[in-house]
């Protein structure tokens, strides 16, 4: 009969055989045989504190396997988890008994600590039951509850929506600490609203926004949050502020100044030393330095996050370090390593976090599906897109501008121009609602590589002129070594100085374009796939300036993109080369 349901079984195997450790010889490492810690392991004998201190310092668990074990003096099974099914699922909880004062009950504690495993391996919903019993059973408590809902903040949202039940438990909050002047409570306010503002700016428009608390006015919650935390304190508050906040201003911030909040971020959590924050840190860090051009540094970054995702056996770490590799898979033409990922390893990913309703499942999905559409593009079989059901995720997730501009590129690259063309013209019409950074640079890349299709292919002149000024504005403030990031992180979409050059040259300004390539150059150097597209704009752009040795010099660029072209099975790309090539002067 089992008498363990407090997991603590569960997760010491889970660790012994991550460690690669046999019953036989944890048993010996911690003094006891190895029938009695078998059945430790199924739930049949419960396990001494002492025992859980000793298999935690041999597993190197850093706290979590004693913070499962029952304490002296109380049941196996906490009460708050206790009872029927129809008890547990009508969501009753019998509230723990306070014995130390605020936070010093037993059961919260415990319940915290067995949502933050259930977090780490990436079962939000199991994770979500331990955070919502807490929050329940401390009622009376407010700063009980607020860390309660702290940590249901940090659940992973469906992107593009905004979560309106955990914005009305963190304002609740809010207002149950209002006048408690405590050190205490004023850290965790300032937790509780930088978890309000990323909530408030997650919305991709005003349209998906609860009421007016749009993604404007979540950055602004941010901003001032910032400003009132102080340069000393708590780090974990110092943590939770900069990741949360970081987040709400992402989309309103420039990628330089979101660097420099990374790197606070990574300051605090080293002090810190905390799995979650390290984590988070790491993977803000990576997503910064790809915007801001900076690949070899996060090339170290990722390599980080690789040794913090084996650490810390998080299943979300884990997909997030496989996507991490194949976006850079991806820049750097390994397309056959990032295809093994997108096309067979990821599904089976995904699969198995639905089945156990471990994550939103429009997370890890419209990640694989970008990463996908990439691929596909790099490769010149977009074509694809429209006979498989590709095209119809990408449909649904139109609410995103990104993937509408990303529709109308691929309708151009399969010789559908006069579709795209009336694609590209809606999604230009949403311009001035698009936030200054963020998702819309990757956007307005992707809108100038419409436009740079729609220049090649000729006879769309009256469709462009009204629009280049106005996407040519909106870029400008990103001009330089940015490259433009898709996703959080998904892909690469190149270096945003070749947007703005592709833009100026369908506006009929050669010389213009050729110093935005200039720039360009300098991040497209990491990555072979970026440089051949980036010489055939350049032989373009020469042609169009003309003049004695242009001829020759374009040439020299299409054969070297030609050649990158054939090197990486870029099809389209070739194509496009060796019909220049075989048409001189054409530009």
């Amino acid at each position: 009969m089992v008498i363990e349901h407090d997991g603590f079984g569960a997760e010491l195997r889970r660790r012994r055989v991550a460690a690669g450790m046999s019953l036989s010889e944890l048993a010996g490492k911690v003094y006891c045989s190895r029938s009695f810690l078998s059945r430790v392991e199924n739930g049949r004998r419960r396990a001494s504190l002492e025992l859980a201190q000793l298999c935690d310092e041999v597993l190197d668990a850093k706290g979590a396997l004693v913070g499962l074990a029952p304490l002296p003096g109380t049941d196996a099974v906490p009460k708050a988890v206790r009872g029927g099914a129809g008890e547990r699922a009508a969501g009753t909880v019998r509230s723990p008994e306070k014995k130390d004062g605020r936070y010093g009950h037993v059961e919260f504690r415990r319940l915290l600590r067995r949502g933050d495993l259930s977090h780490a391996a990436g079962e939000m919903r199991e994770a979500e039951r331990h955070y919502t019993a807490a929050y329940r059973g401390a009622e009376g408590d407010p700063r009980a509850q607020a860390e309660a809902v702290i940590r249901m903040a940090r659940r992973w949202s469906d992107p593009g929506q905004v979560d309106r039940e955990l914005l009305q438990a963190i304002r609740g909050c809010l207002a149950a600490l209002d006048g408690d002047g405590g050190a205490e409570a004023a850290g965790l306010r300032l937790r509780l609203e930088a978890h309000l503002a990323k909530k408030m700016a997650l919305a991709v428009s005003q349209d998906t926004a609860a009421g007016l608390a749009g993604p404007a006015e979540g950055a602004r919650l941010a901003e001032e949050t910032l400003r009132r935390l102080p340069d000393d304190g708590d780090d974990e508050v110092r943590c939770e502020v900069l990741t949360e906040c970081r987040w709400a201003r992402y989309d309103f911030m420039p990628a330089p100044e979101s660097l420099t909040l990374s790197e606070r971020l990574r300051e605090a959590a080293a002090r810190q030393d905390s799995p979650y924050f390290r984590g988070e840190a790491l993977m803000a860090v990576a997503i910064d330095q790809l915007r801001n051009g900076r690949i070899f540094s996060a090339l170290a970054t990722a390599n980080q996050y690789r040794k913090h995702a084996a650490d810390t056996h998080s299943v979300l770490a884990r997909w997030q370090r496989h996507t991490l590799d194949a976006l850079l898979d991806l820049w750097h033409g390994r397309f056959d390593a990032a295809a093994e990922w997108i096309f067979v390893e990821s599904l089976k990913f995904i699969e198995l976090l639905r089945a156990d309703y471990a994550v939103p499942a429009d997370n890890l999905t419209q990640t694989r599906l970008g990463q996908a559409y990439w691929l596909l593009r790099q490769q010149g079989r977009l074509a694809e897109l429209f006979t498989s059901d590709l095209a119809g995720d990408v449909e649904r997730h139109a609410y995103f501008p990104v993937w509408r501009a990303g529709l109308a590129l691929a309708l151009c690259e399969t010789g559908q121009h006069a579709e795209g063309a009336d694609l590209f013209l809606g999604c230009v019409a949403d311009v001035d609602r698009f936030p200054p950074s963020g998702w819309a640079v990757p956007a307005l890349v992707l809108l100038a590589e419409v436009c740079a299709a729609l220049d090649l292919e000729g006879g769309f002149e009256a469709e462009l002129a009204p629009v280049l000024p106005t996407l040519r504005a909106r870029l400008a403030p990103h001009d330089g070594e940015q490259i433009a990031l898709g996703g959080w992180p998904t892909v690469l979409l190149g270096p945003t100085a070749r947007a703005c050059g592709v833009l100026a040259l369908a506006a009929g300004e050669p010389e213009t374009a050729l110093e935005h390539f200039r720039r360009a150059a300098v991040p497209a150097r990491s990555s072979q796939p970026e440089l051949a597209r980036l010489r055939l704009a350049q032989a373009r752009a020469v042609r169009r300036v003309g003049g004695p040795g242009s001829e020759p010099n374009a040439v020299r660029l299409l054969r070297e993109a030609s050649r990158g072209a054939e090197s990486y099975g870029m099809t389209w790309l070739g194509g496009q080369c060796e019909g220049l090539l075989g048409e001189p002067g054409r530009a």
